[in-house]
């Protein structure tokens, strides 16, 4: 990920309005600093709720056990072809 955009408060809080826009242009975030130093972060909620929805995700045990092994499986060649993955649901769907 690259670094984000930064600005000085100060012009944070004169362009707010115009940093939706900035945003959809150049995707990513922007660092508010104060001083120098990053204070904040303005982010597109899409990107917001994306991340939220990654810590949730990784803060479940079991999911992210249940990801290690579909892992483990695929490395293994354990992992069979997206066609044969329609057929087994196709199959349950018609049982």
């Amino acid at each position: 990920m690259t670094d984000p955009k930064q600005i000085p408060i100060i012009k944070a809080r004169d362009r707010l309005t115009s940093l939706p826009e900035e945003l959809t242009e150049e995707p990513g975030a922007i660092a508010v600093t104060r001083r120098g130093e990053p204070v904040l972060a303005i982010l597109p909620w899409d990107l917001y709720e994306s991340i939220m929805e990654t810590l949730e995700i990784l803060s479940d045990e079991d999911l992210m056990a249940a990801l290690r092994q579909s892992i483990k499986e695929a490395s293994e060649g354990q992992a069979f072809s997206w066609d044969r993955a329609k057929q087994e649901l196709n199959r349950d769907i018609s049982d």
